[in-house]
């Protein structure tokens, strides 16, 4: 009699259809038993071929309202995540033997787990879900909060609606659009509201920059600050000319006026001299 097959061993069983389906050991039948957390069991980045529980799934290119929003989420989380942690997109994590896939949207600690001599482990992960199935989603969640991922998040597009997975309640939770997403990975705390929408996302980013004490950032400030002051300077230098040239020859005219709002610091500076030696108010506008 042939031994009884190993569970760990990959069985080929008929298929409805007739043909051969592939089937695994569930995930979790081998408790503290996982695969390596980087390792392929599909031609590495040759396929678009995802596996979910040892059942084959195409990743189709995405369509715009997915891949919009994929863009919009990258340049988000990236300026957020804390020095130490690494976000990435389309990063593979095996969560089971039957497993091959990736989430949109991963962070995790930078280096190596000693524990197993590879990468960490993704601590957060971000699904964008518009034409995949919910099972699919569901499943990816399971696994993740199985293999030890703390937080799952779906953002479901044409509800939408920003999810966290509950182990607790075994289902998608909405977060408030209006509330805060708070997680030791993040330099601030990020709106909601910005995972959906691209102008919230640039506001965030540029909140997000402000508290790493980004360079750039601080010059630009610095740059308008000092703009600020010269024009208020330059006003001043408007209101004084204004007011000697109606000391020295009555109300200006409108011309007049329109001309000091528009002249440089220069022409102002140039003129204000020229009154001291004026007659008449012709003279402090001759050209020279």
């Amino acid at each position: 009699m042939d031994p009884k097959p190993d569970r760990s061993t990959v069985l080929l069983a008929p298929s409805r259809g007739g043909g051969a389906a592939l089937s695994f050991p569930p995930s979790g039948s081998r408790p503290g038993r996982f695969p390596p957390v980087d390792e392929h069991i599909v031609m590495p980045e040759t396929t678009r071929d995802e596996m979910i529980r040892g059942r084959k799934v195409v990743a189709q290119p995405a369509l715009e309202p997915h891949a919009d929003l994929q863009t919009s989420l990258d340049f988000l989380i990236l300026p957020h995540v804390r020095p130490g942690y690494r976000p990435s997109t389309e990063l593979l994590t095996r969560v089971s033997e039957g497993s091959n896939f990736a989430t949109d949207l991963s962070i995790r600690r930078e280096g190596q787990d000693p524990a197993t001599g590879r990468r960490f482990l993704e601590e957060i992960s971000f699904e964008i879900v518009n034409e995949q199935s919910v099972r699919d989603v569901v499943e990816k969640a399971e696994d993740l909060a199985e293999r030890g991922v703390r937080r799952v998040f779906a953002i479901f597009v044409k509800r939408r609606e920003v999810c966290e997975w509950s182990t607790e309640k075994h289902a998608f939770v909405p977060l408030l659009l209006d509330g805060m997403l708070e997680d030791p990975c993040f330099v601030r705390p990020i709106a909601v509201r910005a995972l959906l929408d691209a102008q919230n996302a640039e506001l965030e980013v540029v909140r997000a920059l402000e508290r790493k004490g980004n360079t750039e950032l601080a010059k630009l400030k610095e740059s308008a600050r000092d703009e600020g002051r010269d024009e208020g300077r330059d006003e001043g230098r408007r209101e004084a000319l204004r007011t000697l040239l109606r000391a020295r020859f009555g109300e200006i005219s409108a011309d007049a006026d329109a001309r000091i709002t528009g002249a440089s610091r220069a022409m102002l500076d140039a003129w204000i001299l020229r009154l001291l030696s004026a007659t008449m108010i012709d003279e402090v506008f001759a050209e020279p």
